[in-house]
């Protein structure tokens, strides 16, 4: 259980949902029949710097932020809120962090050259992945199509790093024919301590990452196929500046294995299932800080197995999609205190004590073209949650009589309409939903948080949150110009976050106290965002974005971690085989923060990035060779999502050089 021994081979899906990459063109039109989900689909790609992170990427939309415990894993929010209110997910597959700080989110076991696209939903539309509050990531993986005209083909990507001294290659591989394909990838990023601003080193901050991914698909006919996955993760040596610990190393395998059939008459268009195996492990040291008076390990084990069963409804007008959602997992945390006097006994404790979380759920979202310019979309989910703890025992030191196993029903719906109306396109949504409280905040068991400089207990008897949303957009789009907004707001109740005990002492010596997790009676919050885009020239393209948010309790505080008004805008320009970028990005002061859960004021913060790329071939190879700078002018800042206000990377240089073949 705790070792990764061995590796489920997988079976995935060998045919894109996606018409442009099937062969024939009656198998084209099929499959834009069965494609029935308005996604954003965020394409892994950033024209001002190519060999971005998964979370340097995902850092560029407008409802997705941060927070950063050092140069590598950081946390996502989505809406504003922390991972534990979001589903995130690769190909659908849940898997979940072995480590009780969050220095291992789900985001962190893939890299940018094994996706091909990441889809981002808001709210109870992203339910169809499982009980939600905030919304859905689901991270795709690239999956090579049947019978490409160039059978053999890939990328590879180098480049360097001035500040922290990275290095990391990039590479990509395929082989395609008309009954089978394969595909692979392989990535290291390798760097040192980051300095900031003020030219300092930050130290504990370095980082050493290998990933390597292998799909294989077979056509079983005409219309069906299967595929096995397979993710290796490992990072080893992972400085966490903001953190009493560091990453001694992590490790995970993700397996998947499925079967697609797509239909050509009936009312099902497609039907695909997947079951699929991952396991984590996690452990965490701190040797290389001598300042800790005591010394603590504190591994921790995450293992997943699923079910994922999807199938793609069309009559007329009306299209569909229904999927069922089944897991099980287990995840264990230790942690172990050795004194300076060594002849004295350790201490040891569950931080997780072996819980097992078991899910079932359906999802199924509906849309109904009323006519050429309006759709209703309807869709609901039904979820049961289950959690056994082995070791209850230790939540009865501060919850006596609190259950050894719990089960939840987690209901879910929405609803929305959209108008399209000459160059205005409107929307306007309404959805509510359960989530279950995590296993940190149900059984977790002196868990501690260098924010607030708090040790966390969990409580497992907690109510469900229970969010109801609105949600509404308008769009103007021109052939040279568009404007969007988009806003939404939640109301949460039963809203789960951590307060003092009066009773229990501290364990770790850094801390000032204990907090237990309970509800607060209800929570509220309101995100907004406004989009420009405009081509000024026929090469030359601007781009903006505002977004603002607020986030209060039930007693008008402020809720931490809530982004100020912030700003992203960029100038593109191209000219034959030459593109020249620059963006300046920023946030306000942050005046709605909360001294209450350990946050204090950050000021506000500017920072200008460039670079210039040139695409020239080498016989038959395309080269793509890009140079720029980050933080061009070495600000010297930290945001309000910064842990312990650990400053950000001060004036980083950086180039790249892309192989296609």
């Amino acid at each position: 259980m705790k070792k990764i021994s061995s590796v489920l081979f997988v079976l995935s899906l060998g045919m894109e949902v996606y018409g442009q990459h099937a062969v024939h063109a009656d198998t084209t039109r099929r499959l834009e029949e069965v494609h029935v989900n308005a996604l954003v689909k965020k394409r892994i790609e950033n024209e001002m710097k190519m060999a971005v992170s998964v979370d340097e990427f995902l850092a560029s939309s407008d409802n997705i932020s941060f927070i950063k415990r050092g140069a590598y894993a950081w946390e996502p929010l989505l809406n504003n809120m922390g991972s534990e209110r979001s589903a995130i997910t690769i190909d659908g597959m849940h898997i979940f962090g072995a480590c009780t700080d969050k220095m291992d989110p789900v985001t962190s076991y893939v890299e940018s050259n094994n996706l091909s696209a990441i889809d981002i939903r808001s709210g109870q539309e992203g339910s169809m992945h499982g009980a939600t509050v905030a919304g859905s990531i689901d991270l795709k993986r690239k999956s090579t199509p049947f019978g490409l005209q160039k059978r053999i083909g890939g990328t590879y990507q180098s480049g360097f790093e001035f500040n922290n001294k990275q290095f990391f290659n990039l590479g990509n591989v395929y082989y395609s024919d008309e009954k089978f394909v394969a595909d692979g990838s392989i990535a290291f990023r390798k760097a040192g301590n980051y300095a900031d601003g003020n030219n300092h080193e930050v130290v504990h901050s370095q980082y050493n990452k290998f990933n390597a991914s292998l799909g294989l698909a077979y056509k079983t006919s005409p219309l069906s196929s299967v595929r096995v996955d397979a993710i290796f993760d490992r990072a080893k040596d992972v400085g966490f500046p903001a953190l009493p610990m560091d990453l001694w190393l992590s490790r995970a395998i993700i397996t998947s294995a499925s079967y697609k059939q797509l239909f050509e008459a009936g009312l099902v268009k497609a039907w695909d299932t997947k079951v699929y195996f991952n396991a984590v492990e996690h452990y965490m040291d701190d040797t290389t800080r001598p300042e800790n008076l005591v010394h603590m390990d504190m591994p921790g084990w995450s293992t997943t197995y699923g079910l994922i069963s999807k199938a793609n409804v069309k009559k007329g007008r009306y299209t569909a999609e229904i999927q069922l959602n089944a897991y099980d997992n287990l995840s264990i945390a230790e942690m172990r205190m050795y004194p300076q006097d060594r002849s004295k006994q350790t201490m040891f404790a569950y931080s997780w004590p072996w819980v097992t979380t078991r899910v079932a759920s359906i999802a199924t979202n509906n849309s109904w073209e009323i006519s050429d310019r309006s759709r209703v979309n309807l869709g609901a989910s039904l979820g049961w949650n289950y959690n056994y703890s082995k070791y209850v025992e230790f939540n009865w030191i501060f919850y006596p009589g609190a259950p050894q196993q719990k089960s939840r029903l987690l209901p879910g719906a929405h609803a929305s309409y959209e108008l399209g109306i000459n160059k205005f396109d409107f929307s306007v949504g309404t959805g509510f939903g359960h989530r279950a409280p995590s296993v940190s905040e149900a059984y977790g068991y002196y868990i501690y948080n260098s924010f607030d400089r708090y040790d966390y207990i969990g409580n497992p008897d907690m109510e469900n949150e229970i969010s109801y949303e609105a949600n509404a957009s308008a769009v103007f789009k021109m052939e040279r110009f568009s404007i969007a907004t988009k806003a939404n707001y939640f109301y949460i109740k039963n809203y789960i976050i951590g307060r003092i005990l009066s009773l229990g002492s501290p364990m770790n010596y850094q801390s000032v106290g204990v907090k237990g997790y309970t509800s607060l009676d209800y929570a509220t919050l309101f995100n907004m965002a406004f989009d420009v885009k405009y081509k000024v020239l026929n090469n030359l393209d601007w781009k903006a974005v505002l977004t603002y948010a607020r986030g209060r309790d039930d007693h008008g505080g402020n809720l931490p971690f809530i982004r100020p008004l912030s700003y992203q805008t960029s100038l593109t320009y191209t000219y034959k085989k030459m593109g020249l970028h620059t963006s300046l990005q920023g946030d306000f002061s942050q005046t709605h923060y909360s001294p209450e859960y350990g946050e204090d004021q950050t000021g506000a913060y500017k920072i200008w990035n460039i670079s210039a790329d040139y695409k020239f071939n080498v016989g038959k190879l395309d080269l793509l060779f890009q140079a720029g700078a980050e933080n061009l002018f070495n600000a010297y800042y930290s945001t309000y999502a910064d842990w312990g206000n650990i400053p950000r990377m001060g004036r980083n240089i950086f180039t790249s050089l892309k192989i296609n073949f």
